[in-house]
Parts: C-alpha cells; sequence; structure tokens
C-alpha cells in the first residue's frame, strides 16, 4: 500500500510541476487561428516527455529508500554490513567510481542501483538475497549492480525514456488534430480542438505508449547483458554471475518499485518478452557462456 501510494503521490507531483511549467512557458497553448502550431507542440512534447523522465531520474534514489525502506549502513554494525560495505568498496574502487551508499532492505532475494548520476548513487541488497546466496554468489550481484552504475545506464534509460515519451506525445496530437480536423471538413464549427482530438490523442496516447514501452524494455533488456558483463570483468571471471543467476532462477524474485524495478538484478516477466526488463536467465547464463570462452 504504501508503495502504491508513494508511486501515485509522485506520478500527480511531476505532472503537476510539468503543467506549471508548461504553464508558464506558453508551451500548452500549440493551437493557433490557422492549425496547429508544430513549433510549439515540439515544445510541449519536450517538456512533458524529458521533464517527466528527468524529474523521475532525479527523485529516484529518494523514492526508492521510501518505498523499500531501504536503511543506508552509515556504519557498520555487523559482519554481514561490514562485508557488504567493503565489496562494494573495492568493486566501486576497480569500476573508477565513488563510493555509492550501501543500504539493506527487507524483502525477497533482489538488489538493484539507482541514482541521477554516477557520483550520487545507490547500491541496495535485499535481506533474502543476502540470506539465500553464497558469498561469492552475492559479490557477483553487487558487481552487476556496480557495472550498472559505473555504465551509466540510469541515464541512458532515462533519456531514452525522454525521447520515446516526446514522439509519442508529439505524434498523438499530430494524429489527433488530423482527425478532428477530417472530422469537421465542411463544418462550420470554429476552428479549434473537438472530441475528436480528444478521442483519438487518448487512444493514440495509448497506443503509441505500449509500442514506446516496447522499445524502452529491449534497451533495458541490453543494459542487463552489459551488467553481467561488466560483473563478470569485475570478478575476473563469469563464473560467479553464472552460479548467481542459476541460484535466482530457483528463487521466487521480490517485486522491486516501478522507478527501480528496470535496475533490479533480476524482475517477473512481461506476458510476452517485449515487454520484460530483464532477459530470460537462460539468455543471460548463455551471453556469459560466451564470454567466458
Amino acid at each position: 500500500m504504501k508503495r502504491i501510494f508513494l508511486l501515485v503521490a509522485t506520478n500527480l507531483a511531476i505532472m503537476l510541476v510539468l503543467s506549471i511549467v508548461s504553464t508558464l512557458t506558453g508551451a500548452h497553448r500549440f493551437f493557433s487561428g490557422s492549425g496547429l502550431d508544430l513549433g510549439k507542440l515540439l515544445f510541449f512534447a519536450l517538456i512533458m516527455g524529458f521533464g517527466g523522465a528527468f524529474i523521475s531520474l532525479l527523485m529516484s534514489k529518494v523514492i526508492a529508500k521510501w518505498s523499500t525502506g531501504a536503511q543506508v549502513i552509515a556504519t557498520p554494525g555487523n559482519s554481514t554490513e561490514f562485508w557488504l560495505v567493503e565489496t562494494v568498496h573495492r568493486f566501486a574502487d576497480k569500476a573508477g567510481l565513488p563510493m555509492p551508499e550501501v543500504a539493506v532492505y527487507e524483502g525477497e532475494p533482489n538488489a538493484f542501483a539507482t541514482g541521477a548520476t554516477r557520483n550520487s548513487s545507490l547500491v541496495a541488497v535485499s535481506t533474502g538475497l543476502l540470506h539465500s546466496m553464497t558469498r561469492e554468489e552475492a559479490e557477483a550481484v553487487i558487481a552487476h549492480e556496480v557495472a550498472h552504475i559505473a555504465n551509466g545506464d540510469m541515464v541512458t534509460l532515462t533519456l531514452i525514456q525522454g525521447v520515446v515519451n516526446t514522439f509519442v506525445i508529439f505524434i498523438a496530437r499530430v494524429v489527433g488534430w488530423l482527425v478532428d480536423s477530417a472530422l469537421r471538413r465542411g463544418s462550420d464549427e470554429a476552428a479549434g480542438p473537438g472530441i475528436g482530438y480528444t478521442i483519438a490523442v487518448v487512444v493514440c496516447d495509448v497506443v503509441f505508449g505500449i509500442l514506446a514501452s516496447v522499445i524502452v524494455m529491449y534497451f533495458s533488456r541490453q543494459r542487463e547483458f552489459r551488467a553481467d558483463a561488466g560483473a563478470a570483468q569485475l570478478m575476473g571471471t563469469a563464473r560467479p554471475m553464472m552460479a548467481a543467476l542459476r541460484r535466482l532462477g530457483g528463487l521466487e524474485s521480490g517485486d522491486l518499485p516501478q522507478n527501480v524495478a528496470t535496475a533490479g538484478i533480476t524482475g517477473r516477466p512481461g506476458w510476452i518478452e517485449w515487454f520484460s526488463s530483464h532477459p530470460p536467465i537462460e539468455q543471460r547464463i548463455a551471453a556469459l557462456q560466451q564470454h567466458e570462452h
């Protein structure tokens, strides 16, 4: 319930901020007496598309902590926490990264990395993962998350999300205007958007949004292959990462909040692979076997 509330509240806050920015800049006034002002519409689409993606990125670390209940380890309180901090520090040094924040949260086996930049990142590991894996397997998972940070995956996926959002918003409204204009042809009604525009935009937002999700999830799956390879490089061998994936394949992975789900070590498959943020574990292991050879 807490996660749902935070997700809804965050989305509402983002939409409010973007609406205010759109109003203050006049970007929402993309209709003119002569029709659709494509320049203003593009500006509006850029604000809404990239604005939402980057605000989510900037808030990602705070929201991840709130939604998972992750507790940052300021000073290790036991041997497991000491090992966890030392392991993240070792891999971060090897990857040439500043030390990320390290956190632990209660939950089923999973882990994630998030943060707006390489210099302001977080690696969080669940208690379920720490309890169900060997130290070497857990190290591989941590190396995988550090590789996500080193690859700049959070920013990359945000840029991709911003681009597809912009296209969805822009094209949906162009199609809406064309549909509305066709329905109004020969009518004496005043120029401006009508019910045809509204319905067409809603339908196009949904349809194009689904297609956009396919694109974003494709890039998310590619990130996982790269992070697996990065973990193998940090550890000097792919075998621990393959062992960790095999272990995860036999466990019930924990759900993560939407804003960090694509950054987890594993994720629930979509109803078809196109909508999955993570490749099947068998494919990831096969890719690592090729890397090892």
